[in-house]
């Protein structure tokens, strides 16, 4: 399965560095060097990563064959993909990729269908879930005080029993 893990927004540097803008929670996990990312529409295209550091909540990535501003220059917005096993999970037991949360059935705290997950929006402070429901859309922080329960292998998350966290209030 491939997924997208970020986007090179401009050049660093005269060596062919790149700031990468982050898709991904797992940065060690998909940047490493020898790790070979994909191109998003252009699968005649592969670069492998050589060197990896931070800067400013980015990364600053150099890829073989990228040697100078102007080839760093020329692969600026290109968006960066890695294949990955369908059944990988997260390291950490509570954390979910959007891949298996979109689809979703969403409960109510009673266990009445309320919708279907059909987005996750990465915010500052936390991520929000677009619940699609008969009303429309709704946004849903994605809080272990509103969403008690995921339950991946039955492909539901359920709801707190929270007023106005689907529908409108008077």
């Amino acid at each position: 399965m491939e997924i997208v893990v970020g986007t090179i927004i401009k050049a660093h540097g005269v060596r062919g560095e790149v700031v990468v803008q982050l898709h991904t929670d797992e940065p060690d996990r998909r940047f490493t060097s020898g790790r070979v990312l994909g191109v998003a529409g252009r699968a005649d295209v592969a670069l492998k990563v050589v060197s990896v550091k931070a800067a400013a909540g980015r990364l600053v990535v150099g890829f073989a064959g990228v040697v100078d501003r102007d080839a760093a220059d020329a692969v600026r917005g290109w968006v960066l993909t890695a294949d990955v096993p369908e059944d990988e999970t997260p390291d950490e037991p509570e954390e979910y990729y959007d891949r298996q949360l979109i689809g979703l059935m969403v409960l109510r705290a009673d266990g009445q269908p309320a919708g279907e997950v059909s987005a996750v929006l990465h915010q500052g402070v936390q991520d929000l879930l677009v619940v699609t429901t008969m009303a429309g859309e709704r946004l849903v922080p994605f809080v272990s005080a509103l969403v008690p329960e995921v339950n991946l292998k039955a492909g539901t998350l359920t709801l707190a029993d929270v007023g106005g966290l689907l529908e409108d209030i008077e």
